[in-house]
């Protein structure tokens, strides 16, 4: 292991000691495969580093997720909202991947002198901010527990001094703060997705507000089930039905305006975490 406290690779800045060590600050070999692993897929992550700003963490999770999400999706939802998670001397990344785990454009941050604390119980990453807001992500990987522990037992909150009070997301061109309900960086005018075409989307085609917000296998599935549904609907109406058999097509009415009112809702919290209209951002 080096002998330089801060090691720099490509420009990638990493506090080796830290980040290759277990909670008891033993040098393994195992976690340094693993961590330069996490480096080498999340690269894109110097590009948000601050001058005096190092790495001493990657890890996995899932980002904060209502009850009626975890319904509606069911198992799915791990997937959906899985999220990369990434402890610097500063700060906390948080960068939602999803299924296919890859950076999207997408990312957000934690500043630790907005938090009162920071806590790991069951895999459960708690965050309390200064003005008493509280988040949790869940399912953080067990191999980096511990070490998440032993990183946050030592966090100074409160020694930076920045207007953020709670989680923020990042321009992925500029790097300036985004404000929550703005589909344009304030800095850059760089265009995000908005909850109006998301619903416009939702409404007109099947599935069309989880293509619209790039999660494609939701589309599918929910494609696929609005379809049968508006076909049996439409047929129901052309056959000449008894009034029982109306309440049926009725049924399947409802059904369906049940699906298009649960994409709304998922493609409404899909845009909240800054879909970039372009999938190519040049820095």
């Amino acid at each position: 292991m080096s002998e330089n406290n801060s090691t720099q690779q490509k420009q990638l800045r990493f506090d080796c000691d830290i980040m290759f060590s277990n909670h008891k600050n033993q040098y393994k070999q195992g976690i340094e495969k693993r961590q330069q692993k996490f480096l080498q897929q999340n690269e894109y992550i110097k590009n948000f580093l601050s001058e005096d700003e190092t790495i001493n963490l990657i890890t996995f999770g899932c980002s904060p997720m209502t009850v009626l999400e975890q319904l509606l999706m069911g198992w799915m939802v791990f997937y959906i909202k899985r999220s990369i998670f990434i402890f610097t001397n500063k700060r906390l990344f948080f960068i939602p991947v999803g299924i296919a785990g890859k950076y999207r454009n997408s990312i957000g941050y934690i500043l630790y002198s907005d938090c009162k604390n920071i806590g790991l119980k069951m895999g459960t990453l708690k965050v309390e901010y200064s003005d008493g807001k509280k988040e949790k992500y869940y399912y953080i990987q067990g191999k980096e527990r511990k070490k998440i522990k032993s990183i946050v037992s030592n966090i100074k909150f409160g020694e930076y001094v920045n207007q953020a009070k709670r989680r923020t997301s990042i321009c992925p061109r500029c790097k300036a703060d985004l404000i929550q309900g703005k589909y344009s960086c304030p800095n850059c005018n760089l265009e995000f997705k908005s909850k109006s075409e998301a619903l416009k989307y939702s409404i007109i085609y099947p599935g069309g507000g989880y293509f619209y917000t790039r999660h494609t296998f939701l589309g599918l599935g929910d494609a696929l089930t609005e379809s049968v549904l508006i076909i049996l609907f439409i047929a129901g109406l052309i056959a000449n039905k008894t009034r029982e058999e109306m309440f049926s097509i009725l049924f399947i009415g409802v059904i369906l305006v049940i699906e298009k009112l649960v994409t709304i809702y998922d493609s409404n919290k899909f845009v909240d975490e800054f879909i970039t209209k372009t999938k190519e951002i040049i820095h």
